[in-house]
């Protein structure tokens, strides 16, 4: 990694970490909070894509791409039947889309030398 990509992808680790947290704390909130992490993790990709180049930028790009399926769950039920193409999840789907942030933020902070 080139030293101008270090410090954009050291801060999307930062940021992986602050949006999903510990793993033992998620499971206690609401869907609608347990959806916020994930979500936040994929804006948190957006920035740093950004502002990074080559492999990095790859890197990046598929985890969206990977982590793209959180976009489709919804938290609170589809009052009016409309739903725009979202779903329920199921309460293990909320741990999978976290673990896997979680992985990447590791990934990450291996990368940079965190």
């Amino acid at each position: 990694m080139i030293p101008a990509d270090r410090e954009p992808a050291r801060q999307a680790a930062v940021d992986l970490a602050a949006a999903v947290g510990p793993a033992e704390a998620r499971y206690a909130l609401e869907p609608i909070a347990r959806l916020e992490g994930p979500r936040e993790a994929l804006a948190v990709l957006a920035l740093a894509l950004a502002r990074v180049h080559g492999r990095p930028a790859w890197l990046l790009a598929a985890a969206s791409t990977a982590l793209s399926p959180v976009l489709h769950p919804r938290a609170l039920p589809a009052d009016n039947g409309y739903a725009f193409g979202t779903v329920e999840p199921r309460p293990e789907q909320y741990a999978e889309a976290e673990d896997a942030v979680r992985l990447l933020q590791n990934l990450l902070t291996r990368l940079t030398g965190l």
